[in-house]
């Protein structure tokens, strides 16, 4: 009788501890990986970061519908999304423009709203400047974001596969707003990057 209730109680603690496990990262907080290098040099591949699921609203699941929201994204916010075009992907990038904003891209430098902003997150790493009829990687635009989207580009501004390519980001299929690396490893050196440890993202 004793060992049916020792077993008993232990299959209890597990189910509890799967559906907390379950609902913290339903709800709460999850862990991605960075597997490109279109995030450089804020976010390198290897860093495993903590992802706030919460505070751009309370995902539904199974819908793209968000509860109770604390903010929308911001700009220069980093947020991880499901990709558009493959909704099985997990995308990260950094938050240009937000809904009414006119985004533009001159010969590499970002404008919003006709001003050119200070970005102090991109990255630069290809002398060349690409004509607008050629790709729109380093002249794009001026192109408005639509209601309840966001438009997101990569900080490795010229190794970066987002909105000046594919489009917006519907505010439903964002994950939630990356604040902090946890681990970071370097596959091809095959050592672990204590620096990053504990590193916010910003």
């Amino acid at each position: 009788m004793e060992k049916k209730k020792v077993i008993r109680e232990t299959i209890e603690a597990i189910v509890v501890a799967l559906i907390l496990a379950l609902t913290i990262r339903t709800f709460v907080v999850q862990a991605f990986k960075i597997p490109s290098s279109s995030m450089e040099p804020t976010l390198l591949i290897g860093d495993h970061i903590l992802v706030n699921k919460f505070i751009y609203g309370f995902p539904v699941p199974f819908t793209d519908i968000k509860l109770a929201p604390f903010t929308k994204p911001k700009q220069w916010d980093v947020v991880v999304f499901k990709f558009p075009k493959d909704k099985s992907k997990d995308y990260i990038k950094r938050v240009v423009g937000v809904e009414g904003d006119i985004v533009e891209v001159r010969d590499k430098k970002i404008f919003v709203n006709n001003k050119e902003v200070e970005d102090k997150y991109g990255f630069h790493k290809d002398p060349i400047t690409f004509p607008k009829e050629n790709a729109p990687r380093d002249n794009f635009g001026p192109f408005t974001v639509p209601k309840d989207s966001i438009f997101v580009m990569g900080d490795n501004r010229d190794s970066s596969f987002d909105s000046r390519f594919w489009g917006v980001v519907q505010l439903g299929e964002i994950r939630g707003k990356a604040f902090i690396i946890y681990w970071s490893w370097d596959s091809k050196e095959t050592w672990v990057r204590f620096e990053r440890f504990a590193r916010w993202i910003r």
